[in-house]
């Protein structure tokens, strides 16, 4: 058997047998937040932002940025008109 097969055998039976063990470990991240955890623990944090919040901000921002879509539309429609204005003559 070829060298590089029974590489390849040996990797895929250490997979399959590092995904049936029982007991995995931590990653090195989740072991030093572990730590850290341990002696000052994080506060509360919400899962979602409070929705009344965020439907207030969206709802300016929204305004805004219609404002200023606006704004530009009619900034190139008063310079069309003033180059068609200008070649006419």
């Amino acid at each position: 058997m070829p060298e590089h097969e029974q590489d390849d055998q040996e990797r895929e039976f250490d997979l399959k047998w590092a995904d049936n063990a029982e007991h995995k470990e931590p990653s090195a991240r989740a072991r030093m937040l572990a730590a850290r955890w341990k002696e000052n623990p994080p506060g509360p944090v919400p899962f979602r932002a409070d929705p009344e919040h965020v439907a207030r901000q969206h709802r300016r921002s929204g305004w805004i940025s219609t404002v200023v879509v606006l704004g530009i539309v009619a900034a190139v429609i008063v310079l069309l008109g003033y180059i068609n204005f200008r070649g006419s003559y």
